[in-house]
């Protein structure tokens, strides 16, 4: 299980792997993926954090469940593996990028560039199994990835959360803003994007801003 994860996490997260409800919670994903079919691959589980260390994080994006479809689920919220087409939230992402920054439409939907560069890609839910959206929440992850989230708000200065959509949202009250940001608007999937509460919400030039103004190196999108 930690092998995964980067040395820097693993010391951070030692302990809480050490606890009662999160023995319980790897006890279930065992389980689950021994007998049913499970995203993302097991090996896979923890790549948000084996992809982004904890001393290079400084922005976050949350997701709530993996893609439970064949062969689309990365470990990194709403990235896809390469050569998957892209999911509906995912082209809404990329299309505002489009707008926002003026660049080109990507080509690959894996999100591991953005990683490498310091952002989380956090789901609040890290396994799912297939074609049963939702069906691993409820079982402790979402304990652990609060105290990812705490842990973040504790220990770094200046991290910058983008937080999509109402769950979300509803993070906001583990953050300090006094000493991180918080960037909000609807979330990408087509149901929310178009009645208009995601486009134009110009998030990814924002949060270079921000990064230039603390003096960190912006991400390229």
């Amino acid at each position: 299980m930690l092998k995964n994860i980067h040395s820097d996490w693993q010391t951070l997260l030692q302990s809480e792997f050490e606890k009662p409800y999160f023995k319980n919670l790897w006890n279930f994903v065992e389980n689950e993926y021994d007998s049913n079919i499970c995203y993302p691959p097991k090996n896979e589980i923890f790549n948000a954090f084996n992809s982004c260390a904890f001393k290079d994080v400084k922005v976050v994006i949350l997701g709530q469940d993996p893609y439970h479809g064949p062969g689309q689920a990365n470990g990194l919220c709403f990235s896809v593996t390469d050569g998957i087409s892209h999911p509906p939230s995912l082209k809404n992402i990329f299309k505002e990028i489009e707008t926002d920054l003026g660049t080109n439409y990507p080509e690959s939907g894996n999100l591991e560039r953005w990683a490498n560069q310091g952002v989380l890609l956090l789901n609040a839910t890290l396994t799912v199994r297939e074609h049963d959206a939702g069906s691993h929440q409820k079982k402790g992850w979402e304990t652990f990835t609060d105290h990812i989230i705490s842990l973040i708000n504790a220990k770094k200065e200046g991290v910058i959360f983008l937080l999509w959509g109402g769950y979300a949202k509803k993070k906001s009250k583990l953050i300090d803003t006094e000493r991180h940001y918080i960037l909000t608007s609807g979330h990408p999937s087509p149901l929310s994007a178009n009645r208009g509460y995601w486009f134009n919400n110009k998030h990814f030039s924002k949060t270079n801003s921000l990064l230039q103004r603390n003096t960190q190196s912006e991400i390229l999108w």
